[in-house]
């Protein structure tokens, strides 16, 4: 299995991914306590109790992170060389433990790459949209993708 090569990606394509993923407790304390972050928002249930979420968040960068990742197989598995950035990264509904995100995909972007006659750039818009169909999370990230080998 791979991902599309740059030739293959058209500007308006839609992914439905089929990858979800159900969000646990040991998801959020296991990233965050790897990256080193000590917010007691993601962490510390009785802390996140008395704020008005209630009950711990999931660390937004592990949500970038699943959102990008449940979208790879069917975009940019074994064809992409490098993620090139991400922009215009937000977060508009919070996710908790037990939420099952899934996640969708748009080609807002392509251009061939001038420096590398062997590569292309695309540029897509992922969302990531809860169990109930709230938007959670959405990102703009441009790929540095192979082009089909002659």
């Amino acid at each position: 299995m791979r991902g599309l090569y740059f030739e293959e990606f058209e500007v308006g394509m839609h992914f439905e991914h089929a990858l979800t993923r159900t969000v646990t407790e040991w998801d959020n304390v296991q990233f965050s306590t790897m990256t080193l972050n000590p917010q007691p928002l993601h962490i510390d249930a009785h802390f996140a109790a008395k704020t008005e979420f209630g009950r711990p968040l999931v660390n937004s960068l592990f949500t970038l992170g699943l959102m990008i990742g449940i979208s790879v197989a069917e975009t940019t598995l074994r064809t992409t060389i490098a993620n090139l950035g991400m922009k215009d990264v937000l977060f508009p509904a919070p996710v908790f433990y037990g939420d099952t995100l899934g996640v969708t995909t748009d080609v807002a972007f392509l251009r061939e790459s001038k420096s590398r006659p062997e590569a292309g750039i695309v540029e897509f818009t992922h969302h990531a949209w809860n169990q109930d169909g709230v938007e959670v999370a959405r990102c703009t990230r441009a790929a540095f993708m192979l082009r089909k080998p002659a």
